[in-house]
C-alpha cells in the first residue's frame, strides 16, 4: 500500500535543522511533496544558497522515510527561501516578537557560566571549551560565547570554521556536534586585529546577545576577556546573573591579578562560583588556587595539571575531554564541569531590554 501524504509528513518532523536545532516541518522548510510508485519527491528549502549542511539533510530524510511503510525510496531536492519565507521564518524563530527590539531572550532556565581571569596566559580560553564540551557531554544543550573580542580563539580550539548564517537580521550560530558558537573571529578575516573602542565593543556584545538565535540552550558558556575592561563591564551589565568561575595559574602574581576579576565580578552582581586552578605541576607550581578561593570565601572547583597534550589538541581543533577523555588533565575538567552543574542557581527567566550606546 503507498504510504499517504500525511504519513510521510509525520516521518519528516523527525528531520532537524542541524543549525536551527527544530524540526523542518515546524519551521516550514518542506515543500512539493508527491509519492509515485512508493518513491517520495521532495524539496527542502534551505536559508542561504550553497548550505554547508545538506548531508545532513539527506541522511536524516533517508533515516526518517525508511520506517514509513509502503516507501521504497526517496528523490530529495533543495532550494532557497525567497525573502517573504525568511522574513515569516525570522519572526517565528523570535517567538512573534518585533525585529530589533533590543533585548535578550534565553531560556528561562538557561545558566550563563562567565569563565574570567585577570590575566591572559593562563589557559582561561583552552578551560572555557573544554568546559563546554565537558557540559554537552552531561546532557545540556549548551551555547559558547567568545566574548574575548581581542583574542578570539574558541572557534580553532572547538574546530568549527563555518560562518554563520544570517536570516534577514537574525544571526544563526554554527554548530558542531550539540554545541552552538558564536565569535567575533567568524566575521575577520584571518587574523585580522579588532581596533574597536568601547562603544563599538558593547554593540557586538549586544547583537551577540540579542540578534543570535541561541535557541534553546540549559548553558551559555562565555569567554570572557582577561582583565577588567570594557568587556568585562559590558557583560557584568548585559549579564547581572551569569556566574563567574575565576580562572588562575599557582603562582602568586596571577592570584592577585585574579582576585581582581573576582572583585569586578561582584560589583557587577554576578555570583562566584569557584575558582579552578590551570597549569598546576612542578613549573608553575601548586597550591595557588585554593589560596584564592580561600581569600574570595568560594569553592576551588578543581585543578587542572600542566598537560602539553591539551595545548596540542587545542591546536588541532579536537579539545582533549573529548579526543582524549582518559587524560589526567581531561578527567579534571570534567570534574570541574560536574561541579559547575551541581552549583544551580535559582533560575528566572533571562528577558532584558537593553540601553542603546550611540
Amino acid at each position: 500500500m503507498e504510504p499517504s501524504r500525511e504519513q510521510v509528513l509525520k516521518a519528516l518532523e523527525a528531520v532537524i535543522d542541524p543549525e536551527l536545532r527544530r524540526p523542518v516541518t515546524e519551521l516550514d522548510m518542506v515543500r512539493d511533496v508527491e509519492i509515485v510508485d512508493g518513491v517520495v519527491s521532495l524539496t527542502i528549502v534551505l536559508t542561504v544558497a550553497g548550505c554547508p549542511l545538506r548531508d545532513s539533510f539527506e541522511k536524516q530524510v533517508d533515516e526518517a522515510l525508511a520506517g514509513v511503510a509502503g516507501v521504497t525510496g526517496a528523490a530529495l531536492r533543495f532550494d532557497v527561501m525567497t525573502p517573504e519565507e525568511r522574513q515569516r521564518l525570522t519572526t517565528k524563530l523570535r517567538g512573534g516578537a518585533p525585529e530589533r527590539d533590543n533585548v535578550i531572550r534565553l531560556p528561562v532556565d538557561c545558566r550563563v557560566v562567565a569563565v574570567a581571569s585577570g590575566k591572559g596566559g593562563v589557559g582561561k580560553s583552552s578551560l572555557t571549551a573544554n568546559l563546554a564540551v565537558a557540559l554537552s557531554a552531561l546532557g545540556h544543550r549548551v551555547g559558547v560565547l567568545d566574548a574575548d573580542v581581542y583574542g578570539h580563539s574558541i572557534p580553532h580550539i572547538l574546530g568549527i570554521h563555518q560562518k554563520p548564517v544570517a536570516v534577514d537580521e537574525l544571526i544563526v550560530p554554527p554548530v558542531k556536534g550539540d554545541l552552538k558558537l558564536m565569535s567575533i573571529g567568524f566575521f575577520l578575516d584571518e587574523n585580522e586585529p579588532v581596533m574597536w573602542r568601547g562603544p563599538m565593543l558593547h554593540r557586538a556584545l549586544e547583537q551577540f546577545l540579542t540578534d543570535v538565535h541561541w535557541g534553546d540552550l540549559d548553558v551559555l558558556v562565555v569567554d570572557m576577556p582577561p582583565g577588567t575592561g570594557d568587556v568585562s563591564i559590558s557583560l557584568g551589565q548585559l549579564l547581572p546573573r551569569a556566574e563567574v568561575v575565576v580562572v588562575t595559574t599557582p603562582q602568586k602574581l596571577a592570584q592577585d591579578v585574579a582576585s581582581r576579576a573576582a572583585s569586578m565580578a561582584r560589583k557587577t552582581n554576578m555570583r562566584l562560583l569557584g575558582v579552578v586552578e590551570n597549569m598546576s605541576g612542578d613549573v608553575f607550581g601548586t597550591g595557588g588556587g585554593a589560596e584564592l578561593a580561600a581569600d574570595l570565601d568560594v569553592p576551588l572547583l578543581g585543578v587542572v595539571p600542566l598537560d602539553p597534550l591539551l595545548r596540542e589538541q587545542g591546536d588541532l581543533g579536537e579539545p582533549i575531554v573529548a579526543a582524549h577523555p582518559e587524560a589526567e588533565s581531561a578527567q579534571a575538567i570534567v570534574a570541574i564541569a560536574e561541579a559547575i552543574d551541581v552549583a544551580r542557581r535559582e533560575s528566572g527567566r533571562i528577558v532584558k531590554s537593553l540601553p542603546l550606546v550611540g
